[in-house]
């Protein structure tokens, strides 16, 4: 059986590898290529909180009546994530590599730790509480995270 969250799933590990491949392109120093990865990176992020504050969170609120718990977490860890994300284009448009590098550190580790509460604890929740709207929910899901060319 596929979750409904699996797409979610994928989509962290391809924010994960476009993320180190910007930080590659800072460390190296090659601003002209940071300037476009960076920015693909911090949109695909936004995809991905907006597919899960827009669609997933709202209808597993909706399904729990749980609008305290896990879904609270996760919207504030994206908040802080977006601050990172903000202080990361600073650093880039400032072409100061130590900063964005420290930035860079702080979001991974956010990421990382964000990321296996929501593979771990919260996707599983919401594939068992809305199995029964998976039919509607996941093209929705899917093609929200879908890349345009």
């Amino acid at each position: 059986m596929d979750h409904l969250t699996a797409p979610l799933a994928a989509h962290h590990k391809a924010c994960d590898e476009e993320f180190a491949i910007a930080e590659e392109a800072v460390a190296n120093g090659d601003w002209g290529r940071a300037s476009t990865l960076v920015p693909s990176f911090t949109q695909a992020l936004e995809t991905h909180f907006g597919v899960e504050e827009e669609h997933l969170f709202p209808a597993f609120e909706a399904s729990t009546g749980m609008t305290g718990g896990p879904t609270r977490m996760m919207r504030m860890e994206h908040m802080q994530m977006r601050t990172l994300m903000a202080d990361l284009a600073a650093a880039l448009a400032a072409r100061d590599r130590d900063e964005f590098l420290g930035c860079a550190e702080t979001l991974l580790l956010l990421m990382q730790q964000h990321n296996m509460k929501e593979e771990n604890i919260l996707y599983p929740m919401c594939d068992q509480a809305l199995a029964g709207h998976a039919k509607a929910l996941g093209p929705v899901i899917a093609s929200g995270l879908a890349v345009e060319a």
